[in-house]
């Protein structure tokens, strides 16, 4: 089978991916790494958990471990959260550890200290610089930052960006770099908007697509067709006297999550809650809680259905039906890691059939829908064509219904 020798990566790059425990390289490395070594750029349509971030930080690493070091900005990579940032930042880490490479994640929501630590990094040339977009541009705007010299721009989960809406800043930011460059541009789907994008800053890009993977086939799926006013009592139905270590709940909103933890605070259970309004450190204190068992019971927007690794959850609970069948595929895949079991309900209102019958589509299967209990009252009938219907075509050019 194909090993990573086959690039001809720097042997100090080849024992850090040793030690961090990469073997073989998945499709998306194996595509993507060599057309990066030759210096092109990439739109690549990868989901979290295909590997794409080593796909990039790989050749990335290699490159400025065999090319002149300067004070300059070598690479910047650009993300949609301070989570993402934080979690390449430890891979980078991991990858580069028997190397001389620095970097430096950037994102909000810290003290002044970070503040400043940032600043030395950026004005005196941290090699490789991941950050969210709204940090990055306050820096760029005073001045300091030293990507002069920038050989290689990456944007990944540029689609999530886009919805965020960050395109704004990330063309400012763009306009401040130089444009002999290579970039390289990842996302999980590829709507018309993504396209336009890659028009304006990419330059004749090799192309490459990974198709999204089905859930484990660990994971029982299972549905309750409700009112929305149902959702609290049928959440406390399901949870109340139940001993699970780990139970991860997605809502759609941060009004939902804050909503939902209260109701189960006061109905005694062991919950927190995370989303965007919380400080940084409250929010990393709060996963360290979450992953020491300490709480057990975690409501969440889908700020952590990308790019967080917490593993050995019993449940996933989506309180609100994902956008699309990427957003299901990534928040159930947080359970039935390695060997492991898991289960994954999802909550369907009136409203939201339409877009769960579009995920029922993509995975090619009809989800066991469980009758809710009679006490919490009638509930409505699983009539997904008669609802508002909601889709999401990925080919190039094509837009939401």
């Amino acid at each position: 089978m194909t090993k990573f020798d086959v690039f001809d990566l720097d042997q100090r790059l080849l024992e850090g991916m040793e030690a961090f425990g990469f073997d073989e390289p998945t499709p998306v490395q194996i595509q993507a790494i060599p057309e990066i070594l030759q210096g092109r750029d990439i739109i690549a349509s990868a989901q979290t958990g295909t590997g794409k971030t080593a796909a990039f930080l790989l050749p990335v690493i290699h490159k400025i471990l065999n090319a002149p070091s300067g004070k300059s900005i070598h690479t910047l990579v650009i993300v949609p959260t301070r989570e993402l940032a934080m979690q390449i930042d430890q891979q980078l880490e991991g990858f580069s550890y028997y190397t001389p490479v620095s970097s430096i994640a950037v994102y909000g929501g810290t003290g002044g200290t970070s503040f400043i630590a940032e600043k030395k990094a950026l004005s005196e040339g941290a090699q490789i610089v991941i950050g969210t977009p709204g940090r990055l541009l306050a820096h760029l705007n005073m001045g300091y930052v030293r990507a002069e010299d920038l050989n290689c721009l990456i944007l990944d989960e540029a689609d999530r960006m886009l919805d965020m809406g960050f395109i704004d800043d990330i063309m400012r930011i763009i306009s401040q770099l130089p444009k002999q460059r290579q970039t390289l541009l990842f996302s999980a789907t590829m709507p018309s908007k993504i396209r336009e994008l890659t028009k304006k800053v990419l330059n004749d890009p090799a192309e490459i697509f990974i198709a999204a993977s089905k859930p484990a086939e660990k994971i029982l799926q299972i549905a309750y067709v409700l009112y929305d006013h149902q959702k609290i009592p049928l959440i406390k139905n399901l949870l109340e006297g139940k001993n699970l270590r780990s139970i991860l709940i997605f809502t759609s909103t941060k009004s939902g999550a804050k909503q939902l933890n209260k109701a189960l605070r006061s109905a005694g259970m062991s919950s927190a809650e995370i989303h965007s309004d919380l400080l940084q450190e409250t929010r990393n204190q709060v996963l360290r809680e979450f992953k020491s068992r300490k709480i057990n019971i975690l409501v969440a927007t889908d700020i952590l259905s990308r790019g967080i690794d917490i593993e050995d959850i019993d449940l996933i609970i989506n309180y609100d039906v994902p956008r699309d069948d990427e957003d299901y595929i990534h928040r159930i895949g947080r359970t039935a890691r390695a060997e492991a079991e898991g289960m994954a309900i999802t909550f369907i209102s009136e409203k939201e059939q339409g877009k769960f019958d579009a995920i029922e589509k993509f995975l090619g299967k009809t989800v066991m829908k469980i009758p809710v209990p009679e006490t919490l009252g009638a509930a409505p009938e699983y009539r997904p064509q008669k609802a508002k219907k909601w889709k999401y075509d990925k080919r190039p050019g094509k837009k939401r219904k």
